[in-house]
């Protein structure tokens, strides 16, 4: 028996056939494939302990607005088991989280660390004062994209390198963010001075004359809010782990608390003392009586 012909294949680029009118049919869109997509999926989880006050909550709500990628939760309702919160962080997909711990319902403690595996650093947070109290004339858009402007100092030692990677992947929101806008009209800058980190949110305003935009005719106006980050301990896991920076100039609140008493005790006991050695003077020394005092009365 003979072997069979292969049948002749189509061709596969034939002319687009013309429609009766003459004209050629509408080419079809090309699904592009080289255009990224949102790949950045770094969200942050924002929470508190219970008994936080009401301006520390309202710290949290202006946080939540610069940052559109967090997720909030409720309140924590356990002080010793942090462990619980990378549970939350897994439940929620979030990569980074910053906890506001509550304590006495005075002092205010963040956490801010990377779920689960760490590292974190815990913070005491002081000089607290949100946009609504600050009433600056600052504006920008809500969930626009922030530039982060971090201080020279942030590059000469080791444990704020580390902190700066870490306010890096916080704070900074990712692009093509479903919830973000495709503008950079404000800036978050972190500077350190006193051994403490200041933060501070400022709107970037344009010159008058918009066309010829330049670096001189860019100002910056504050919007707040402001806060004032005292680093404590920097430790290796998420809300745990060995110690990997021990701030030595950090003092507890309890322990100026103790100091400021002790003081205002010291002052009462130097006036009881005044008090018990006025008596003795007037006891050792007595005024001999007098007959005559009493001649011209």
């Amino acid at each position: 028996m003979g072997k069979r012909k292969a049948a002749p294949t189509p061709d596969v680029t034939q002319e687009p056939q013309q429609t009766p009118g003459g004209q050629k049919p509408a080419k079809q869109a090309k699904t592009s494939t080289e255009t990224p997509g949102f790949k950045n999926k770094e969200k942050v989880l924002l929470l508190s302990s219970r008994g936080i006050t009401h301006r520390s909550r309202h710290l949290m709500l202006d946080l939540a607005q610069l940052l559109p990628h967090c997720k909030r939760d409720a309140k924590l309702d356990t002080k010793t088991d942090r462990g619980v919160i990378n549970e939350v962080a897994d439940m929620k997909c979030c990569s980074s989280v910053l906890f506001f711990e509550a304590r006495k319902r005075k002092d205010l403690y963040v956490w801010l660390a990377r779920a689960p595996d760490g590292p974190s650093v815990k913070f005491h947070c002081a000089n607290v004062h949100t946009m609504a109290e600050l009433k600056l004339s600052g504006n920008h858009l809500k969930g626009s994209r922030p530039i982060l402007s971090f201080d020279s100092a942030f590059d000469q030692q080791p444990h704020l390198q580390l902190m700066k990677e870490m306010f890096t992947q916080s704070f900074a929101t990712p692009r093509r963010h479903p919830k973000s806008k495709p503008f950079h009209d404000h800036v978050i800058s972190f500077h350190f001075l006193d051994n403490r980190i200041w933060l501070r949110n400022y709107q970037v305003v344009p010159g008058i004359d918009k066309k010829k935009a330049s670096a001189d005719s860019v100002s910056l106006v504050e919007v707040g809010p402001r806060v004032c980050l005292n680093p404590i301990k920097i430790f290796g896991g998420s809300f745990g782990g060995p110690v990997l920076f021990d701030n030595p100039h950090f003092v507890s609140p309890n322990r100026i608390r103790a100091l400021l008493k002790k003081r205002e005790a010291s002052k009462y006991g130097a006036k009881v003392s005044a008090k018990a050695q006025r008596r003795e003077h007037q006891q050792q020394h007595q005024i001999p009586h007098d007959d005559l005092a009493d001649v011209f009365k």
